[in-house]
């Protein structure tokens, strides 16, 4: 009979996630497929609803993830850091350390407890930093909660100072388009679900925290810059992936996690003021050494997504190769050195 009930939530959980995504899509919310699952979850758990995701679809989910990170190391990016890479490594080295200044000060004067305070302040790669966060004994759901609210945060100002510096419009999200993909090439597919099934195995294998995001992300860095694979990330994969990593956070919700977000809250957005206001001396940094237009160099040191930031860029008709090559390397560099950052700001506290 559970079993029966559980069939019965699941089937009102789907339409639930697809309505709330194309509201919020529609809305141009950033990661509407991700937000609408979590959502729906936290409702539906809250609700009394006794779901959980299994941890392999939640692996999945990762690898998925680390593909669609992988995907952003292309050539024209490798070229565009050859040419800028001293400023684009300082401007990458200041960001990440304001991030971790902002998680020591959050966990010291703040309530939040240990790593998830490093975990959630960490600038940049929302959805791999919440995927990777629970394997490094961070609070999932307020990790969750951190990042995604600092990329709407950070979506509504970029979008203003874009509007301000330029005069007029800036940044309106493109019409969503609803095409689950289908038609995508059988060969690049079948090479993606490949790599995304041995993250998965691999990642469980070698007991790597966070392995099946890490391996398929620095397999595929490798293999897409150099040519030799095209990975593929159709949008029925994406949504799958992306509503198996909301529904994972949200069905884990309690009623006394949701008051303990809300009384964080003050704090939570007064670190994420803190940390765009400290990313912006990055940007000041850029403009005075490397000569880089403010608004490229500003949005190029964003703390926000990285997808959402290259919308905006590419609105705001500025230096789009050298914003999309300064937010990819921090994207990878986030990820491979949030384990060490998220232990030393424990050590130090």
């Amino acid at each position: 009979m559970s079993s029966f009930k559980n069939v019965g939530l699941w089937a009102a959980l789907l339409p639930a996630s697809a309505v709330l995504a194309v509201g919020l899509q529609w809305a141009s919310f950033p990661a509407a497929t991700l937000l609408g699952p979590l959502l729906a979850g936290v409702v539906f758990a809250l609700g009394g609803a006794d779901l959980k995701l299994s941890r392999w679809a939640f692996a999945g989910a990762q690898s998925v993830v680390g593909c669609m990170v992988a995907m952003s190391m292309t050539p024209a990016v490798l070229a565009t850091l050859a040419l800028n890479w001293p400023a684009i490594l300082l401007a990458i080295f200041q960001v990440i350390v304001f991030g971790a200044v902002v998680g020591l000060g959050l966990m010291r004067f703040g309530t939040l407890p240990g790593t998830t305070a490093a975990w959630g302040t960490s600038p940049g790669g929302a959805a791999a930093m919440t995927a990777m966060a629970e394997s490094y004994g961070a609070d999932i759901r307020m990790v969750a909660f951190m990042q995604y609210l600092r990329i709407f945060v950070v979506v509504l100002t970029a979008s203003s100072v874009a509007h301000l510096l330029l005069g007029g419009q800036a940044a309106d999200h493109p019409a969503p388009g609803w095409s689950p993909g289908l038609d995508a090439p059988l060969i690049p597919l079948a090479q993606t679900l490949a790599l995304v099934i041995a993250g998965v195995v691999l990642g469980r294998w070698a007991g790597i925290p966070g392995g099946a995001l890490l391996l398929p992300m620095a397999a595929g860095a490798v293999l897409n810059s150099l040519g030799l694979m095209h990975i593929t990330l159709p949008p029925w994969l994406l949504w799958s992936a992306y509503a198996s990593l909301g529904w994972y956070i949200g069905l884990r919700f309690t009623p006394r996690t949701l008051r303990y977000a809300l009384r964080a809250l003050p704090q939570i957005l007064l670190a994420i003021v803190v940390l765009m206001a400290l990313c912006g001396v990055a940007a000041w940094t850029l403009t005075v050494w490397a000569g880089v237009d403010p608004l490229s160099a500003y949005l190029a040191t964003s703390p926000g997504g990285l997808d959402i930031v290259a919308i905006i860029a590419a609105d705001s008709g500025c230096d789009v190769a050298f914003v999309l090559s300064l937010q990819t390397l921090r994207l990878f560099a986030v990820v491979l050195t949030g384990p060490l950052i998220a232990r030393l700001i424990c050590r130090v506290s």
